[in-house]
């Protein structure tokens, strides 16, 4: 019996330490690592809560800055050619130079649009139309106007010719004005 208690008496202990390892391991470890990505994840909550408040704290600068952009954005479309596509854009370009012309006593003789040209975010529209005007006085107001309207346009060709040589008051004239419209 001797034996059997020495064993017992040594047996037990070490249990006891095997026990209190396993306990250790399996318990204690796990819940100390468990706390700790609770503790990560409250502190990732914590810094995602500070840059929501801090956006939140920026909003008024943010819509500031979003209506002057808009405004911005209003102000440069002013200065493109309006129309849904290019056939619309190039009528309404046909519109406005033929205004011109005839605003400074001019006649039409013909009108056509040219095929749209792509540039990056642009549109390259471009008519070309055939008018008479009295002098060269009206050919340079008309010049002035085109080149100067808003919508920015640009005469890309120019041919003018007297009509009668022996009233060489009356030119005819050839223009090729292109402007820019925003592409889709």
């Amino acid at each position: 019996m001797g034996s059997k208690s020495r064993i017992l008496f040594i047996a037990v202990p070490v249990m006891l330490v095997l026990l209190g390892v396993t306990v250790y391991e399996y318990g204690y470890l796990r819940v100390q690592s468990e706390i700790n990505d609770l503790e990560d994840g409250v502190s990732i909550k914590a810094k995602t809560l500070a840059k929501y408040k801090a956006l939140i704290a920026q909003k008024t600068s943010i819509e500031e800055g979003l209506v002057t952009l808009r405004e911005a954005r209003k102000a440069e479309s002013s200065k493109t050619i309006e129309g849904q596509t290019p056939s619309i854009a190039a009528a309404s370009l046909q519109g406005t130079v033929k205004g011109m012309i005839t605003a400074r006593g001019g006649s039409i003789v013909s009108e056509r649009a040219e095929k749209p040209e792509g540039s990056g975010k642009f549109i390259i529209i471009t008519v070309t139309i055939d008018a008479v005007l009295p002098d060269t006085r009206a050919l340079a107001d008309t010049m002035y106007a085109i080149e100067t309207q808003s919508p920015y346009l640009v005469v890309r060709e120019l041919d003018t010719r007297i009509r009668a040589f022996k009233d060489p008051r009356d030119l005819t004239v050839k223009l090729k004005v292109s402007g820019l419209m925003e592409g889709r």
